[in-house]
């Protein structure tokens, strides 16, 4: 028998590997104020439903790729209970990169919802 745990992992690492930059820009974009990663991991958990659960760490070096692509700036700012923390913001040009990624993201999943609505 095929162990379908090992192809149910997979399929989850390389199916959030792009949904979890949507998110984070999603994230943002509905901000009133900068977040930093510890916020956003937790604002994930409590809408996520356990979906990204326990990739915290994960987030990070997303962050650091959506900055360095211009979709993000970030500014380190002191913390009074602790190390200093790096705040996140959604920039003009992640807005417009955020529009093509929710239509990208909805027609795929209109579609895939089809092809499996046909099975």
């Amino acid at each position: 028998m095929v162990d379908t745990e090992v192809h149910l992992w997979k399929f989850h690492k390389e199916l959030s590997a792009g949904i979890v930059s949507l998110v984070l820009l999603a994230v943002l974009a509905r901000a009133k104020q900068p977040m930093y990663g510890y916020q956003i991991a937790k604002q994930l958990d409590e809408t996520g439903e356990g979906v990204l659960s326990g990739k915290q760490s994960a987030l990070y070096p997303v962050l650091r790729s959506l900055s360095a692509a211009g979709l993000l700036i970030s500014q380190v700012e002191p913390s009074v209970s602790g190390p200093p923390r790096r705040y996140y913001r959604i920039t003009t040009l992640g807005r417009r990169v955020l529009d093509e990624w929710t239509y990208a993201w909805t027609t795929t999943r209109d579609f895939v919802n089809t092809v499996l609505e046909e099975s």
